[in-house]
């Protein structure tokens, strides 16, 4: 963090995100001055559901934006934007009069439509909307939680219909309630976030009115689509009282700019809790035929959109707090990477960590975790170093389908998220990708790519290139791997894939 100079001008960027809202504070050259940060509770109350007050994330958004300035030294004037980027998929209805939630939110996490997906995918299997929308049935999107809501909440789907009620993923309910709520909030959402409801028809950007009747969502609950980077309205009250807000971008998408992927074939991968690894391919939209999600990448004012491939897995990071918490094997997570470097391999061991279902590329809901390859052999360290090698199979595996469907090689893979501290992480997933690997100087990606698209949108930053130029290293992995022990290594892990699927059953 540096001290701001009174005179200098700023952008704020508010990240709404799966645990915690953060505002942060960039400067011209894409440094951070200032950051806040609140987390919100998670409710969980029954397996495999996942909620979230929206309420509560409100008041701590005006928490953090105020925090933010203040720890900044620097008045709202100074303010010249802010940006929105959002946990998506995550979503809410809430009263157009009185501006309350009327439920809690179902969180991206949550798999309570998983019956509701199967049943829309009896006429025309998990594909059945993957044309239009790019995406596969699955519990993971908007469209089937807001169908859910409709459904099980008393009184919803009449009060819906009579043009109550609004639905919003989170960058929808922090705009609408930024610029005044019930007092003119406008009620917006950008592409990227759109293209993740299944009810968007990717090539004109558009609510598509035979996607929303099949899956049952009337559509006067649904916000106006609009670009990623152009002024929505302006702040009402608050700490940012009068900014202009300026952008949104779904978190991914956001990191996807933050990395300045603006050119064909560039790709960033975000290491957390899950990985998202996406691939700008230009301004055609590529169906996937390997297991990938199409989607928006960004879309700039009037410009023309820019699409991408997506590949999602559901546990990485997640599975070094598992070794933590549940097996008690190491007691930080950084630990890992040292108990792993005291093996010169995984012993055979190969950990595949289905514990929700595989996502991208197999999409089997009906698989869950293994560890296989197993000896007397075989060391905690070990498993250890299989935990790692799981984050960058899974990586390979998404990298390998973003060839076969775009015939666009990666040529780097820019990384962010907490993992990427991990430098035998680093190295081994560029060992396994036959890629170098880059880690920026400014880890804080999808913060940074909402703030340059609000940047863009008021002209505090001329154009992409001015954001190319900001774009510095800080460090990188180059391939060290023989290519036949690779592909030896790689051919035990598919087996090991392989024993994960059809563990449950229909019913189960």
């Amino acid at each position: 963090m540096t001290d701001a100079i009174a005179t200098n001008e700023y952008i704020a960027a508010i990240d709404q995100g799966t645990t915690s809202s953060r505002c942060l504070i960039f400067d011209r050259d894409g440094h951070v001055i200032s950051v806040a940060q609140k987390e919100h509770e998670q409710y969980l109350p029954k397996p495999g559901w996942v909620e979230h007050d929206a309420a509560e994330i409100w008041t701590n958004v005006q928490e953090v934006m105020a925090g933010a300035l203040a720890s900044a030294r620097i008045g709202k004037e100074q303010v010249k934007a802010i940006g929105i980027t959002n946990q998506r998929e995550t979503t809410m209805l809430w009263d157009r009069a009185t501006g309350d939630p009327v439920h809690h939110a179902i969180v991206w996490q949550d798999t309570r439509t998983d019956a509701l997906t199967r049943e829309l995918g009896r006429e025309g299997g998990m594909d059945r909307f993957r044309r239009q929308t790019g995406l596969p049935l699955s519990a993971y999107f908007a469209g089937p939680k807001v169908r859910w809501l409709l459904d099980n909440v008393e009184g919803l789907r009449q009060r819906a219909e009579r043009g109550e009620l609004l639905f919003g993923t989170m960058d929808s309910w922090v705009i609408w309630n930024l610029t005044g709520g019930v007092d003119g909030g406008v009620h917006v959402t950008d592409v990227t976030n759109a293209s993740r409801t299944m009810l968007m028809d990717l090539r004109t950007q558009r609510w598509d009115e035979g996607l929303c009747e099949a899956i049952g969502v009337p559509s006067s609950v649904l916000p106006e689509i609009r670009s990623s980077s152009e002024v929505y309205g302006n702040a009402k009250g608050g700490a940012l009282d009068g900014v202009p807000v300026a952008s949104a971008l779904g978190d991914q998408q956001a990191a996807l700019f933050g990395q300045t992927c603006f050119s064909v074939g560039e790709g960033k991968s975000t290491y957390g809790t899950g990985t998202f690894l996406l691939m700008n391919t230009g301004t055609e939209a590529i169906n996937s035929y390997a297991g990938l999600i199409t989607t928006m990448g960004y879309r700039i004012g009037d410009q023309e959109p820019v699409y991408a491939l997506e590949g999602s897995i559901a546990v990485t990071g997640a599975l070094v707090q598992w070794m933590r918490d549940q097996l008690g094997l190491i007691k930080t997570a950084p630990e890992i990477e040292d108990l792993a470097r005291t093996v010169e391999d995984n012993g055979g061991a190969y950990f595949v960590p289905a514990f929700s279902g595989l996502f991208a590329p197999h999409w089997r809901a009906d698989a869950r975790g293994v560890i296989a390859g197993l000896t007397r052999y075989v060391t905690k360290a070990h498993i250890a170093r299989a935990v790692l090698e799981a984050t960058a199979w899974q990586s390979k595996e998404i990298v390998d389908a973003m060839r076969k469907d775009s015939g666009t090689k990666l040529t780097s893979l820019k990384v962010d998220g907490g993992m990427v501290a991990n430098d035998l992480l680093m190295q081994t997933i560029s060992d396994f990708l036959d890629v170098p690997v880059v880690r920026p100087e400014v880890a804080e990606t999808t913060s940074l790519g909402a703030a340059y698209a609000a940047g863009l949108a008021v002209g505090f930053w001329t154009d992409v290139e001015d954001l190319r130029a900001n774009w510095r290293k800080d460090a990188e992995w180059t391939p060290g791997m023989d290519p036949a022990e690779r592909d030896k290594e790689y051919a035990y892990w598919r087996k090991a894939v392989d024993r994960t699927m059809g563990w449950l059953e229909d019913g189960d």
